[in-house]
């Protein structure tokens, strides 16, 4: 097995993992258990906008979030085009949206096209180093895997909260 398969796998089971999310009501997408500034509908956007800003910078290409209409079919404003890191409590509520299904097709488009960007690699792209800003430099194997483990993390806490019987 190579490292395009073994990545194609790992990054397979969100995208699965994003659907098996119960159906939830605006109020418990939007909602912010025990006061937390991440809900729902913030986990999901973040997961996908966390995909896709990382994937342009490395394939240098338009971001899913434009080019496929979901800033537009979303409609969250200046707040949606952010990324997410750092979100105070305000910027976090801003991402506020009763579309469970648009964020969640939204982070599936993104991973499959972190999925067909990785499946495009050659084996020794996967070791090359693209970010000198880290102690030791980050290898382009090493971006991919962060990526979608950071992706596993905010949805396996959208499903716990998702999974709450009050929110």
């Amino acid at each position: 097995m190579d490292a395009n398969e073994v990545f194609r796998g790992f990054a397979e089971r969100p995208a699965g993992a994003v659907d098996q999310l119960p159906e939830l009501t605006p109020e418990q997408l939007n909602a912010h258990p025990a006061g937390h500034p991440n809900s729902v509908a913030w986990l999901l956007w973040h997961t996908g906008r966390e995909i896709d800003v990382q994937l342009s910078t490395l394939n240098d290409r338009p971001q899913v979030w434009e080019e496929s209409g979901f800033r537009e079919r979303l409609n969250l404003g200046e707040a949606g085009d952010s990324f997410g890191y750092g979100h105070d409590v305000e910027q976090a509520a801003a991402i506020e949206t009763g579309d469970q299904r648009t964020l969640q097709d939204y982070v599936k488009e993104c991973l499959r096209a972190l999925i067909a960007y990785a499946g495009s690699l050659e084996p020794a792209q996967w070791d090359e180093v693209i970010d000198h800003n880290w102690d030791p430099p980050v290898t382009r194997g090493v971006r991919l895997t962060s990526i979608v483990d950071d992706a596993v993390q905010h949805l396996g806490q959208a499903a716990y909260v998702a999974g709450m019987p009050e929110l």
